[in-house]
């Protein structure tokens, strides 16, 4: 508590401090907070979970008076992450009784602009956020203190220019703070033109590699969403993420986990916000081990006690695998990263590797496991199919005998049920799992493995 005193914070906030019994600032907290409450403009390499919503909303609190308008904005990419920073300040400003109001999309604007009237500090989404502006609903001329949160993603989703939009309708007198993953070119571009001075902080990555393990299978199409049933179900403490790249898929891959009773849950962008809301809270407390995710509705998620991560899709973009990993192994605990590799897999795998060279993914064998019943997704037409498939497809048959996986090879035949004309009579389509869960016919790969690396590139993931 001594070393958050000399921090310089309000009582208020260290008051909060103390009932939560935090004993030591993590090192964001340590190397911003002087620079925030003297006023300077900050840019921040941060990842989520370090303890920067305490150190951005440390000056706000201090000086946000209650009733005098928005005084503090943060914008950030997601909705969850705005109702999470939300969340979170409203605990740091308990004492003071600030209004802090979430504002995003996916939920009435109506409702969000009688909120607006008493709000004291705003976290929003850029999209809803203009959408106010545009409606003059939202008045930003008193705003004292903006951050970007997870402003690396707000590029990715392409929120650039609306950002620079609502950031030209704040006064300039303003205190301007920055908080990304990474800082690229056009981040520090934008650091230029809007902030004042800016000083750069670059910290540790939260996610402590000495405590986690990357591991890697290496599987037919057909065979991957029976090895995730199986994994699992091995006995393991601790929450599951599994990833997925499209929604579909993260929706084929819950129906089916539960399907093999699995407890799970799905969330993406395609939910409303309500169920998304109560997916992570089921998730947060347990209630569910396992949630199946993409990478926008996961980014910016703190959730403690992660123990998994299974990539059952890998990432195209090798920094969301970072971002994906760095949901577990947090604050001193294990954590074990496995990704689940085929065919269709490689291309994305090999980028991976090779975008990020200081990784350490290790082969490991794959154990034995039992095929699996899979149910297929059912589109607006009526057809089924699951993942990403865009065709429709007959159940195929399959043996259910245990069987243990081999690596790829080059007169491997692609296990894919034969199409067709969807089922009738009521039915539900039901399979086997011998397919990849897309529906699709996987490329072939080279005589090596990974299309497009030979060798070398086989061979560099092996050594892994």
């Amino acid at each position: 508590m001594e070393q958050f005193e000399k921090l310089g914070l309000c009582e208020h906030v260290l008051k909060v401090i103390s009932n939560k019994k935090f004993t030591k600032p993590s090192e964001i907290q340590e190397k911003t907070i002087p620079l925030i409450l003297e006023g300077k403009d900050v840019v921040a390499g941060s990842a989520t979970g370090s303890g920067k919503t305490l150190a951005f909303g440390s000056g706000m609190i201090k000086n946000v008076e209650k009733g005098k308008g928005i005084q503090g904005l943060i914008l950030t990419p997601t909705r969850e992450l705005a109702e999470q920073v939300a969340e979170a300040l409203r605990e740091f400003a308990y004492y003071k009784d600030l209004e802090v109001v979430p504002v995003y999309g996916g939920v009435s604007i109506s409702h969000q602009q009688k909120k607006l009237v008493y709000a004291d500090i705003v976290v929003a989404t850029p999209g809803r956020l203009l959408d106010h502006l545009k409606q003059r609903m939202v008045d930003l001329s008193k705003v004292d203190y903006l951050v970007l949160d997870e402003a690396d993603r707000m590029w990715d989703m392409g929120f650039k220019f609306d950002v620079s939009k609502i950031v030209d309708a704040c006064p300039k007198n303003r205190q301007t703070l920055l908080f990304s993953a990474t800082i690229s070119g056009d981040l520090a571009d934008f650091a230029d033109r809007h902030m004042k001075a800016p000083i750069e902080i670059a910290v540790e990555n939260y996610v402590d590699t000495s405590k986690l393990k990357q591991i890697y299978y290496d599987v037919r199409d057909g065979e991957k969403f029976s090895l995730l049933v199986h994994l699992l179900k091995q006995k393991h403490d601790g929450l599951a993420m599994v990833f997925c790249n499209t929604r579909r898929n993260a929706d084929f891959v819950e129906k089916n986990l539960r399907l093999n009773k699995v407890s799970a849950r799905a969330i993406h962008g395609g939910m409303d916000q309500k169920k998304r809301i109560r997916v992570l809270k089921e998730f947060s407390e347990g209630m569910a081990g396992v949630v199946c995710c993409t990478d926008v509705a996961a980014r910016g998620l703190d959730i403690k006690g992660v123990s998994h991560v299974y990539n059952y899709d890998l990432p195209k973009d090798a920094k969301d695998y970072v971002h994906r990993i760095g949901r577990t192994a947090r604050a001193g605990e294990s954590g074990l990263a496995v990704n689940i590799v085929a065919s269709r897999d490689y291309d994305n795998f090999s980028n991976v590797l090779r975008r990020n060279e200081g990784l350490e993914v290790k082969r490991t064998e794959t154990p034995r496991f039992e095929r699996v019943r899979i149910e297929m997704l059912e589109d607006t037409r009526g057809s089924r199919f699951g993942g990403r498939s865009s065709g429709r497809g007959r159940p195929s048959s399959g043996g259910r005998g245990p069987m243990r996986s081999r690596g790829p090879r080059n007169d491997r035949s692609p296990n894919v049920g034969s199409r067709g004309r969807a089922s009738s009579g009521g039915q539900r389509s039901v399979r086997r799992d011998r397919g990849s869960s897309d529906g699709r016919r996987p490329a072939r790969g080279s005589k090596d493995g990974f299309r497009g690396g030979g060798r070398n590139t086989r061979n560099r993931v092996a050594r892994r």
